[in-house]
């Protein structure tokens, strides 16, 4: 999986790229990324799927300055965490842990 980080300073914003690699999403027809930034709403940030690469993809700025939890949900049912995540902090449920990106 991969993370890019892009600060715009004149927004004071972070532009984030957020991709599950073709290995992955090879199996499975859709991909939400969720977190804390969208209340853990799988419909807010539906990922697309690249014809290119097939792999999925999505934009999403996030204000700079801040730590926010997040996961991928897969066909809605299975959730994964992304390798490149800056850190990992266990969940509310005590079951999983919820990848953690930092925006500083």
């Amino acid at each position: 999986m991969a993370i890019k980080k892009k600060h715009l300073k004149t927004k004071n914003v972070y532009k984030v790229t957020f991709s599950i690699p073709l290995e992955i999403s090879k199996e499975f027809k859709t991909a939400s990324l969720v977190g804390d930034f969208n209340q853990w709403d799988p419909k807010k940030h539906k990922m697309r799927k690249s014809k290119k690469t097939g792999e999925f993809k999505i934009n999403v700025e996030l204000p700079s300055g801040k730590k926010y939890k997040f996961r991928y949900l897969l066909d809605g049912v299975q959730w994964i965490n992304d390798d490149e995540a800056d850190d990992y902090i266990q969940t509310h449920f005590g079951d999983a842990k919820d990848c953690l990106i930092v925006l500083e």
